[in-house]
Formats: structure tokens, C-alpha cells, sequence
């Protein structure tokens, strides 16, 4: 709602769980609402793999579709609100794990969404994330309503935060969390006002990023399952030649499921195969509990060949075409809704901040603060109105900043490159100095506003 800036149909927003379906938020000229059923048998959409989740979940699936300037570049997947307490008892008919499993592997980004005075991660929360394993890299945490605490609340909540996600997500990474308020209100506490705007504009710029990677990450899934279909076929083929012809197929077939850990490991040593590339353990073993094992088929090594073929060349060649599309191409970003309302005008992020600042006043910025820069000018002994590139070093130097960054705001503030400053070239690099100090990052080439007015350029006149 906060990014398309827009109601969409089938929405309800509450404090409690309460969408109840998975509603895929799309790009459509009209208004309106195509039912799950309706949905999995259209050709146009993504969708027809889902009718294996059955009736109980179609039902509880729609496509919600609007004329958003948002959706015409992403599509949003919105999952029902997560279960705690009594409720989680209570079955939703279809397995609700399994769905998310299927829509993390073929979305570009997936949000966790947690409220600052909520953080508690139920027995669904926990097996819906865990359904996440190997998206690691997809994922974000949003903690929003941080508002509704002060600054010493929040770090709590954020540290809080941190150690439940932990205990959850088994990487050593720690997680991307956007902290911020993330609805059209009023903020009921200012006091983090500027690190809200920062982390939304994070957020967007993250998101704004996705259709311009789709077709890297669609070339990455295609070599991911490639290189997983290789390995199936080197455990299938390796099952099927250790079966007897005749007696004992039910015993020998559960003595290989036992023994699949130790038949991973010989294959890895025999084919020389990353361990990161075999299917989990315990799930191949469930799924291979239903199978007939004499009828697998035995290994082909022709198609293997063609395999390596295609990642050791195809894929190459692949990516050139798709670097050399993106050259071509404009920059495709998300426009619309909430990303329109932050790029320009004195509500952009930074604006009259940092280097930006005094962008739009007539007078210099830094000669509010020149008397005081004058003071320390004529303390370091000018001759002819300047100072030496020593001297400047000297007083330059006490602001503890490294000689890279000092280097860079000698570059800029040297206006005249004659390897020696004047007064107002000296107040604009303590200036400068005073930004960097502030935490602000230093332009790479100096603005227009920040040029000192004898370093300035006539305005030519025509005749």
C-alpha cells in the first residue's frame, strides 16, 4: 500500500493478521480480480505450475490488478499475515510452507515484514523462513512502526530483533534490516526522522535495482538447476545400477536410502562435485521412500557432456549478450507511487545536506563561517594574499581525516591549481573538511554553489 500510493482490490490492512490469501499484485488497464482457479489454466500468467497445491489453496489465491505506474515494472507477491498463539493449530488446508518455497524460488526479492512492538517469531514464522534455505541472498527484514518507540526503545528492539533472526537463519551473515515507518502518517516520534529517510531510500534504491538484474538472476537459476540436474542424474543413474535383477528389491532399496549420505560423498570424490551441489539429505530420502528405483534410468553420459558444454561456453556468451543488451538499453527503474516522492525538489534525500547544502541561496554558504576560517588563515603567515601547500597541511592535518580524503579536498578546493590556497579557496577546504567530519561523503567534482566568488566565471553577454 505504502509503495503503490494506492488501495488495490482484495486488500485489507489491520494490526491483526488479516489478508488471508496470497494476492499477486499486477499490472493491468483495468480494475479488478481474477480468482486462483481462473488463474493457474491462463497462459499468460506465471502461475500454472501452482494447481498442485489443490482447491483448498486456489481458493485462497487472486491476482489483483490495477493501472499502478509501480506494476509496470515489478509485481508484487502479497502472502497471507503470519500466524501465532492457538491459531497456528489450526491447518489452512493446503501446505502453506511448500507455496512459499515455490514463489521464493522465482522472485527476485522476498521481505519480512516486523512490527517494532511485535518481534516475537512464531512456530509458522519460523517454518516459513526456514522454507527460504538457499535464498539466502533474496532476503530483506523491514522492521516498521519504529516510530512508535524512542531511540532507546529501538536499539532494544533492533538488538532484539537481530538474535531472534539468528536463531532462525543459519548463515554468518547478518541480514539487510531496513528500519522506518513505512505508511503515509504522521511520525508519532521525530526523534529518528532523518535515519527513517535514509533507510526508505536504501529500500527503494533496492528495489528500484531488480528489473534491471532480472535477467542476470533468471541466467543464475537456469545454471543453478542445470548443475542440480547433473547431480540428480549421477545419484539416479548411481541407484538404478546398484539394484538386483531379480530378488531382494525392497531391501537393497532401503538399505541405499540408509546409505545416501555415503553414496553423496563416493560421488562427490568419483565425478568431483561440489558438496553444495546435492539435494538435501533428508528431503531426497522422503521423496525417494515412493519411488521404483528399477525404473530410473541409467547414466547418459552424452547429455552430460552437453551439460558442461553449455556452462563452460553457452553461459559465457550468454552474459555478453545480456551486458551488451543492458549497454543498448535505457536504465530500466521502478517509477510510480512512493519512488516518485523523494527524487527531486527540497524533499529529496540529501537535499541541502552535506555539499548540497546552500545549493539554492544566492549568497556563498561558506562565508557565514569565513570570519572564523580568516582567523586561522593569517595565523599560517600568507604572503601575497596566499598559502603555501605546507601550511595548509599543517592545519589541514588536525582534523585527524586520512591523507586520501585530505588530498581529495585539496583537489577541490584548489580552485586555480597554482598549488596554493587563498583565503576563500582555505575556508571552502575547511568547509569541505567540516562535511566529511559531519559524515557526509565529499562530491567528486566540485559544484557550482561551492566555488568561491573570485574563482567564479564571468557570465558572458551578447552583443
Amino acid at each position: 500500500r505504502y509503495l503503490l500510493e494506492q488501495d488495490f482490490p482484495g486488500m485489507r490492512i489491520g494490526p491483526e493478521p488479516t489478508t488471508d490469501s496470497f494476492i499477486a499484485v499486477m499490472y493491468g488497464e483495468t480494475e479488478g480480480n481474477v480468482p486462483g482457479n481462473a488463474l493457474v489454466v491462463d497462459p499468460k500468467k506465471p502461475f500454472r505450475k501452482l494447481g498442485r497445491f489443490g482447491n483448498a489453496f486456489l481458493n485462497r489465491f487472486m491476482c489483483s490488478q490495477l493501472p499502478n505506474e509501480v506494476l509496470k515494472s515489478i509485481s508484487i507477491i502479497d502472502s497471507p499475515g503470519i500466524l501465532s498463539g492457538e491459531k497456528q493449530r489450526i491447518s489452512r488446508g493446503y501446505d502453506f510452507c511448500q507455496v512459499l518455497q515455490w514463489f521464493a524460488e522465482r522472485v527476485d526479492r522476498i521481505i519480512l515484514l516486523f512490527d517494532a512492538h511485535k518481534l516475537d517469531i512464531s512456530d509458522e514464522f519460523s517454518e516459513a523462513i526456514k522454507s527460504f534455505r538457499g535464498q539466502d541472498d533474496k532476503i530483506r527484514v523491514v522492521l516498521n512502526k519504529a516510530d512508535q518507540v524512542d531511540t532507546q526503545q529501538l536499539m532494544r528492539v533492533y538488538g532484539a530483533l537481530m538474535w531472534s533472526l539468528g536463531k532462525v537463519i543459519d548463515t554468518p551473515e547478518v541480514l539487510r534490516v531496513y528500519i522506518g515507518s513505512f505508511w503515509a502518517h504522521p511520525l508519532r516520534n521525530t526523534d529518528n526522522r532523518k535515519l527513517f529517510e535514509a533507510e526508505a531510500q536504501d529500500l527503494f534504491k533496492d528495489i528500484q535495482s531488480l528489473p534491471q538484474k532480472a535477467a542476470v538472476r533468471k541466467l543464475n537459476d537456469l545454471i543453478k538447476r542445470a548443475r542440480l540436474a547433473k547431480v540428480h542424474a549421477y545419484i539416479i543413474s548411481y541407484l538404478k545400477k546398484e539394484m538386483p535383477s531379480v530378488f531382494g528389491k525392497e531391501n537393497k532399496k532401503k538399505e541405499l536410502i540408509n546409505k545416501l549420505p555415503e553414496i553423496y560423498i563416493q560421488l562427490q570424490r568419483e565425478y568431483h562435485i561440489s558438496a553444495g551441489d546435492f539435494p538435501e539429505v533428508k528431503k531426497m530420502q522422503e521423496q525417494l521412500e515412493n519411488c521404483d528405483f528399477t525404473k530410473f534410468h541409467s547414466l547418459k553420459p552424452k547429455l552430460i557432456e552437453t551439460v558442461d558444454n553449455m556452462l563452460a561456453n553457452k553461459i559465457a556468451s550468454l552474459m555478453n549478450l545480456i551486458r551488451q543488451e543492458e549497454s543498448n538499453m535505457p536504465t530500466e527503474m521502478v517509477h510510480g507511487g512512493a519512488f516518485d516522492g523523494t527524487m527531486a525538489g527540497p524533499f529529496g534525500h540529501g537535499y541541502g545536506e552535506g555539499a548540497k547544502e546552500g545549493a539554492d541561496e544566492e549568497e556563498w554558504v561558506v562565508a557565514k563561517d569565513k570570519p572564523a576560517y580568516d582567523e586561522i588563515f593569517y595565523t599560517l603567515s600568507p604572503i601575497n594574499g596566499k598559502i603555501s601547500g605546507i601550511s595548509a597541511k599543517k592545519e589541514m592535518v588536525t582534523s585527524k581525516l586520512p591523507n586520501s580524503v585530505l588530498g581529495k579536498i585539496w583537489k577541490l578546493a584548489d580552485c586555480d591549481g597554482d598549488g596554493m590556497l587563498d583565503d576563500e579557496e582555505f575556508a571552502l577546504a575547511k568547509h569541505l573538511i567540516k562535511i566529511k567530519l559531519d559524515g557526509y561523503e565529499l562530491p567528486g567534482t566540485l559544484p557550482s554553489h561551492l566555488v568561491p566568488p573570485s574563482h567564479r566565471k564571468p557570465f558572458q553577454t551578447a552583443e
